[in-house]
């Protein structure tokens, strides 16, 4: 059975936003690159400036360029949704992950762990290279999710059952005392 939200509203408009562009309205100012994403309005890139004025108390988040891909932080955006299966990097002392599949030669090293999606070659055993090839893989197939409610439920009884199978154990007998 699929989950009732396979993905947030926000998501496939994260995926498809050009970021990078020069703000229109704050374009002489220094930090005027529109990198930041809201999950509350899912529009538009905007740029620092803008955040604060329109922005102030909404959740956004910061989206940054790696080897001319867009990344985002993993601490950005766990909060927001639950993005077990997919490949980190750190860079820059920050643990990212891509948003959409990054282009791999056919020929590509062949390593022992591939994203289920693009095939492109993983450092480790995830199933997706990026945000975009899990939203792919959600909908495909329906065995992954976004749903951090899901997560987090799985958890708890994951950790209930712990618990309960460490109380099996049962009444510790010492050896007997030797005559």
């Amino acid at each position: 059975m699929k989950s009732v939200m396979s993905a947030p509203p926000w998501l496939e408009p994260l995926l498809t936003t050009p970021f990078f562009s020069i703000c229109h309205t704050h374009g002489d100012a220094a930090r005027s690159e529109r990198n930041m994403y809201c999950l509350d309005c899912h529009s538009d890139a905007f740029c620092f400036y803008c955040r604060s004025s329109h922005h102030n108390d909404h959740q956004v988040i910061q989206i940054r360029r790696s080897s001319y891909h867009d990344v985002v932080r993993v601490a950005e955006i766990e909060d927001a949704l639950d993005i077990s299966g997919v490949q980190t990097y750190v860079i820059n002392s920050a643990r990212v992950m891509f948003l959409n599949e990054r282009p791999q030669p056919k020929a590509g090293k062949g390593g022992a762990h591939i994203c289920e999606i693009c095939g492109r070659s993983l450092l480790d055993p995830f199933r997706f290279c990026s945000l975009g090839c899990k939203l792919v893989g959600v909908k495909r197939n329906g065995d992954a999710s976004f749903n951090l409610e899901a997560k987090k439920e799985a958890m708890g009884i994951e950790r209930r059952e712990g618990i309960s199978s460490r109380r099996r154990k049962g009444i510790p007998h010492r050896a007997p005392f030797g005559s």
